[in-house]
């Protein structure tokens, strides 16, 4: 019930022969070659199909008498789905390759057959066949309209509007309509200047009012040891995805009052023009306090999915978490003790806030007798994981406490982690904030510019904030002196999503 492969074909007397428009569609191309298996016959060159196709129409060679696939006695030409035979190292019978000839056009299609290639099933029995004819008899009409023979002009322009059409008519190689008689309706709301390519996946052009969705995404990145021998690190690393239909597009992101300077930004390749001053700074680098502030203007041209427009980092002064991870190995027993505290510059408010203890290279967990001070615990023994859920908000002192005994005398081992050997281990710490991003950064919208005076709307932005964090058990090597954190690596995650008004 698909095509593999579309041609449209000019033959008119006193010119060249030629292809005039080819659509093939790979994902039915790769069905049949599943289906095929070993005896798969696959769709050759445009010059190849287009002199096979003129021979078995008996339209090449018009100066020869006799052209043996053309005029052998044995050779039955079974209009309209015929047989081109291919030469070569992919040699073999393509079949059936339907084409229909009116005025100056060949329409021609290879069908897909569902079937094993042997026996050949009746054409009778193929709904491709059927429903190529059809596509083929709409397509013909679409380009010729009422006439045979339209003129050059409105026929090139009705092929230049063909692979929009066959977006909406025929998805994916899969016929489902037929396109309008006559010519293009003229389109109801205004498309982007050029031409417009789609992915086979979207049936047509946006139709409605403009939209650009930006969305911003922070990740505060932290590692704290809680030991004078280790510097504790942390940084922000923030992204700014978008996704728009406009042809050219200015986002422009914004810091608060006495915002740090973003740094170490990439941009997506669709950026067409940017400030050197951007891209200079490093976190790499010493501040020297000149560093460029913003605003930051992003033009582009988006492409049809959506993207990573551009990513950067910062600093901040203090991570949004503080705590402290301990253990100590007791008859057996394993004393747990953790110390949590939100920052005062940190909203106490979130979507949800849970702290993960894993426990990694001992037994399943067996009794476990550990109490918190706010929220609850749940313990999954078989992953050897405590998740401590801290609900949407902390206490009213900013801090919380969990502390308690845990026995690993299961009849299984538990996870294991080459890192977190003897009594190495971490807390992360997850949380969700609905209101705005940590960092402060902003997508000004009231300065989203497009390149023409166009109807458009910024639709809701998404602030998601993010904290990673490791709280490692202090006083303890990690894994010897050859290994270190690096301060870059992500681990759990903290983010909101903010719709402003």
């Amino acid at each position: 019930m698909s095509v593999r492969a579309l041609w449209i074909i000019s033959h008119e007397k006193g010119e060249n022969v030629s292809i005039r428009f080819s659509r093939r569609f790979s994902t039915v191309e790769h069905r049949a070659k599943c289906l095929a298996g070993p005896s798969h016959v696959a769709v050759p060159e445009e010059s190849t199909v287009l002199q096979l196709l003129l021979t078995e129409l008996g339209l090449s060679d018009s100066d020869k008498s006799y052209v043996a696939l053309r005029d052998d006695c044995l050779h039955r030409q079974r209009s309209p789905a015929l047989e081109l035979h291919v030469d070569g190292p992919g040699k073999g019978i393509l079949w059936p390759v339907l084409a229909i000839s009116q005025g100056p056009l060949i329409l021609a299609c290879l069908c897909l057959v569902d079937a094993p290639p042997e026996p050949r099933p009746p054409l009778a029995n193929l709904l491709s066949v059927s429903q190529g004819l059809t596509l083929l008899a709409g397509l013909q009409n679409f380009l010729l309209g009422s006439g045979n023979k339209p003129d050059s002009e409105a026929l090139a322009s009705r092929l230049a509007t063909l692979p929009s059409v066959l977006l909406q008519v025929c998805p994916l190689g899969t016929p489902l309509d037929v396109p309008l008689l006559g010519p293009p309706a003229t389109p109801t709301v205004p498309t982007p200047a050029g031409n417009q390519k789609q992915p086979a996946w979207k049936t047509g052009l946006h139709r409605g009012r403009a939209v650009v969705n930006v969305a911003l995404k922070e990740t505060v990145r932290s590692m704290q040891y809680g030991s004078q021998s280790r510097q504790d690190l942390w940084d922000v690393y923030g992204t700014c995805e978008v996704e728009g239909v406009l042809p050219n597009v200015t986002v422009t992101l914004t810091l608060p009052p006495n915002g740090s300077p973003l740094q170490d930004i990439l941009v997506h390749p669709c950026v067409t023009s940017l400030d050197s001053s951007i891209l200079t700074a490093s976190s790499v680098d010493n501040s020297d306090g000149s560093a460029f502030s913003g605003p930051y203007k992003f033009p582009f041209s988006p492409p049809l999915e959506p993207f990573r427009l551009c990513s950067y980092t910062s600093q901040v002064p203090v991570p949004p978490i503080l705590g402290s991870y301990e253990l100590r190995e007791e008859e057996n027993q394993l004393r747990v003790s953790v110390n949590l505290k939100l920052h005062e510059s940190v909203k106490n408010s979130f979507e949800f806030c849970e702290a993960h203890l894993p426990f990694f290279n001992r037994d399943q967990m067996g009794a476990v007798d550990v109490k918190v001070s706010s929220g609850q615990l749940d313990v999954s023994k078989e992953n050897n994981l405590l998740v401590w859920t801290l609900g949407q908000k902390f206490p009213k002192s900013r801090e919380v406490t969990l502390e308690g005994r845990i026995t690993f005398s299961g009849p299984t081992p538990g996870p294991t982690d080459p890192l977190c050997t003897e009594l190495t281990a971490y807390i992360k710490p997850e949380n969700f904030n609905p209101k705005s991003t940590l960092y402060g950064i902003q997508q000004d919208r009231c300065v989203v510019l497009v390149e023409r005076r166009q109807s458009f709307c910024v639709q809701d932005a998404a602030w998601v904030q993010t904290f990673s964090c490791r709280l490692v058990q202090e006083d303890v090597p990690l894994c010897g002196p050859s290994y270190k954190f690096q301060p870059l690596d992500p681990f759990c995650v903290w983010s909101s999503d903010y719709r402003p008004k």
